[in-house]
């Protein structure tokens, strides 16, 4: 059975349980990181020496960086279907969206999270969270626009582009922030929250 070690509350274990419960791919989880420690031992670090989550063992095959384990769960189990098309193109669009998520998306958003909900208050720089707002905010604009004339960020149905970006997304909906009017994607993301899977894994869970 394949083997997930991260915690639940991390966005980036959230994608790969909530791929799993996409394909029907079973697995058995252990929390790992955060308050539960463990991803700086010797034999966690044997298997990521970067000491982040999540980690896989497929049966041996160990992988790590969440967005490589979506990639290739959605190849081995989901050929064929909206989470690995047969289109070429289609699977590099959806895959900029994926990296996009990482390399833009998350970094802007990360202040702004981790200062409201994983920092006291009394230690909250506020301007530093309120100028990654911003910056989230235009990053923000970049889905905004995309999803005006696309139903997903995968394209005409829901895949693997859209499991990056969507955490963050329903961090920005929840938090207690300031939020521009974005219609485009308040519709993708009510479309997204609608699924068994994400309730499961992204809402119910919350921001902890």
């Amino acid at each position: 059975m394949l083997k997930i070690l991260g915690r639940a509350t991390s966005s980036n274990v959230q994608k790969v349980v909530w791929l799993c419960d996409e394909l029907g791919i079973p697995y058995d989880r252990t929390d790992i990181g955060g308050p539960f420690g463990g991803n700086d031992k010797p034999e966690y670090l044997s298997l990521n020496p970067n000491g982040i989550v999540p980690t896989i063992n497929d049966d041996g095959f160990i992988l790590w960086e969440s967005n490589a384990i979506v990639r290739y769960l959605a190849e081995k189990h989901g050929k064929g279907t909206d989470f690995w098309p047969e289109n070429l193109q289609a699977r590099a669009s959806a895959g900029r969206w994926m990296d996009w998520a990482l390399s833009i998306l998350a970094p802007r958003h990360v202040p702004v999270f981790q200062g409201l909900i994983r920092t006291a208050e009394a230690d909250r720089d506020f301007e530093k969270i309120a100028a990654a707002r911003d910056l989230w905010s235009k990053a923000n604009k970049v889905l905004e626009s995309w999803l005006a004339d696309h139903e997903f960020l995968s394209g005409d149905t829901f895949g693997i582009g859209d499991i990056p970006a969507s955490p963050f997304t329903y961090r920005w909906f929840t938090l207690d922030i300031e939020r521009e009017d974005f219609p485009n994607l308040k519709r993708w993301h009510d479309t997204v929250a609608a699924r068994p899977a994400f309730r499961k894994h992204v809402i119910d869970i919350g921001l902890s």
